[in-house]
């Protein structure tokens, strides 16, 4: 069952409740500085001696160790990475006030079972829709990144729970774009789905193909980098500013043109029965389940495809593309 999504604006800040933030990375960061500037009491949680925890401190944050953060707020946000959770979360539970309210970054770890709640604890989600660097960076422009919110369990007193949720959403500024309810099992399943299709999978896979298509015909791996990877960031902005058919508006007819007699030539219907396979694997599981396996054995297939990806030719191309770009971070 799909679940109806309906959007807020102008959620109101929860005011002097504090928000313990266990993990100091690339998430935990923005949100504990965003939250900071919103007038909301911030402790971080994180191991004694950790950079992470150091880093922190250098920013000024009152710092504990996980479980001692912990007792001491109101919301307990998780910023550390899915599969640690199941180990972490236990001890932060156990160290909360009855009725403190856990928080997620990503549903990953309640969905699928890996980290379960006592019902006395509210559970609540806040995923921004962009990276931690793009979170921050848009709150000390004046503006926000959407979130999606989610309440799993209401906990001891629901109407609490949410709005500890939403003021969280507020907090870190997605409320001068938009907070889109959803539930941890939609918002897991869509942004597992995304990343291995297209974001981070499928757009990965493509231009690697297409790069290697025209290397292998006699091209200059300069050229066949800049013309199949390095122009991706201007169809995608086109795409962020003005959807598809703007996009299409923006570029010139024999592009255009050249969309409608390939795209479907290279993204066929049987494309569409391999998403499908995936988005089973996802629903029922399995990739959770294979992804918890290879971290239990160290992770050889993550590395191995770390590593070659690390050491495909493509990456060379990329590099000296880059070296004549200085404006590039």
């Amino acid at each position: 069952m799909v679940t109806k999504c309906s959007v807020l604006h102008g959620a109101k800040v929860i005011s002097g409740k504090r928000v313990a933030i266990i993990g100091y990375g690339n998430q935990g960061r923005p949100h504990a500085l965003n939250l900071r500037e919103s007038g909301i009491s911030v402790v971080v949680g994180g191991r004694r001696g950790s950079v992470a925890r150091r880093n922190a401190e250098e920013d000024g944050f009152f710092t504990l160790d996980g479980a001692q953060a912990a007792a001491m707020a109101e919301l307990v946000i998780v910023a550390l990475p899915d599969l640690v959770h199941a180990e972490v979360c236990p001890t932060l539970i156990c160290a909360m006030e009855p009725t403190a309210v856990l928080g997620f970054l990503h549903g990953f770890s309640v969905h699928y079972g890996a980290v379960v709640v006592p019902e006395s604890h509210g559970v609540v989600l806040v995923a921004p829709k962009g990276p931690g660097t793009a979170l921050r960076e848009r709150f000390k422009e004046g503006f926000g990144i959407p979130s999606l919110l989610a309440v799993h369990q209401g906990g001891a007193d629901p109407a609490r729970t949410e709005a500890l949720a939403i003021g969280w959403a507020q907090g870190i500024g997605s409320d001068r774009a938009g907070i889109i309810r959803t539930t941890f099992r939609d918002e897991t399943e869509t942004d597992l789905f995304g990343e291995q299709t297209v974001l981070c999978g499928g757009l990965s896979e493509l231009i690697r193909v297409a790069f290697e298509t025209l290397v292998e015909a006699g091209y200059p791996p300069l050229l066949a980098y800049t013309e199949c990877c390095h122009e991706v960031k201007q169809i995608a902005d086109l795409i962020c500013d003005r959807g598809i058919a703007g996009m299409g508006e923006a570029i010139s007819t024999t592009a255009r043109f050249g969309a409608l007699d390939a795209g479907a030539r290279v993204i066929d219907d049987s494309v569409r029965i391999r998403m499908r396979a995936v988005l089973r694997d996802i629903q029922d599981g399995s990739f959770a389940k294979r992804m918890g396996q290879d971290a239990a054995a160290g992770s050889p297939r993550l590395v191995k495809a770390t590593r070659t990806t690390a050491d495909h030719p493509m990456e060379k191309s990329g590099r000296e593309l880059r070296a004549m770009l200085p404006w590039l971070k």
